[in-house]
């Protein structure tokens, strides 16, 4: 994997713009939310592409809870950790991936989406696990409340039995990996839920593979970064965030 000098910038300054970028977004193929169509991608060959993986579903969020902030999440964040680090990312880097198809191991990172929605097949399973003893790594985001914490537990146990969630103290390389992550309550104001949290898995040799963000939602921030919804402190916190989820990824 990349080392750390790959990915510091030596000049570029704390920025964020948001541009619109060519499309190369193909016909839609996975159903509606949010009034559009939710359409596969076909990314650029980067050193990075961005997986946003489909699950199955017990339906409780309409069965499309995997889609929400799909793409223009992974537009903004994406052009943020173009511009702020060496990692060779494009805007567009980013495609739709089936957690049950063997396509998901061309891609060390991964997204996943409302969690509590998450009803794993025997196959899903398979490649969940597959996947992170591959060197796969994944940030869950965009939960809240009990259940969906409850339910995402439930699944995750049939994936690492012998494993569970544990609580990420700010003190986690994984904070101060690329910027110095300043508070883990930053989005408290503006997310439901309780109090945010954030919870890692370990691996067997107990390297940090999963980021569960609960009563967090950080593609909320990425997706909304050029609408004004929210002060401008959470929102570039979010994006800090997620380049040291990345960088984390690319260099342990």
């Amino acid at each position: 994997m990349a080392g750390i000098e790959k990915i510091r910038s030596l000049a570029l300054p704390f920025v964020l713009v948001c541009l619109l970028g060519c499309s190369t977004l193909v016909a839609a193929q996975f159903g509606f939310w949010g009034g559009r169509g939710i359409q596969q991608n076909e990314p650029p060959a980067t050193e990075l592409v961005v997986a946003r993986l489909r699950f199955s579903t017990n339906g409780r969020i309409g069965n499309m809870g995997w889609s929400h902030n799909y793409p223009d999440a992974e537009m903004n964040l994406n052009q943020f950790i173009g511009q702020t680090t060496r990692v060779n990312v494009e805007r567009m880097s980013f495609r739709i991936v089936e957690l049950a198809s063997d396509e998901l191991f061309s891609y060390p990172f991964a997204l996943i989406s409302e969690p509590g929605e998450m009803e794993l097949t025997p196959k899903e399973i398979q490649n969940f696990r597959q996947y992170i003893a591959r060197g796969g790594f994944i940030v869950v985001d965009d939960f809240d409340g009990d259940w969906q914490l409850d339910n995402f537990r439930h699944e995750l146990a049939q994936v690492f039995p012998d494993r569970e969630l544990e609580e990420l103290k700010i003190s986690h390389s994984v904070f101060n990996t690329f910027y110095q992550i300043e508070s883990l309550t930053t989005f408290e104001p503006y997310v439901p839920g309780d109090i945010p949290v954030f919870y890692g898995l370990r691996d067997e040799d107990g390297k940090l593979v999963v980021v569960a963000c609960h009563n967090n939602d950080l593609m909320n921030f990425w997706d909304w970064i050029g609408q004004a919804r929210y002060p401008l402190r959470p929102a570039t916190e979010a994006f800090r965030m997620g380049t040291n989820f990345l960088v984390y990824a690319m260099t342990h």
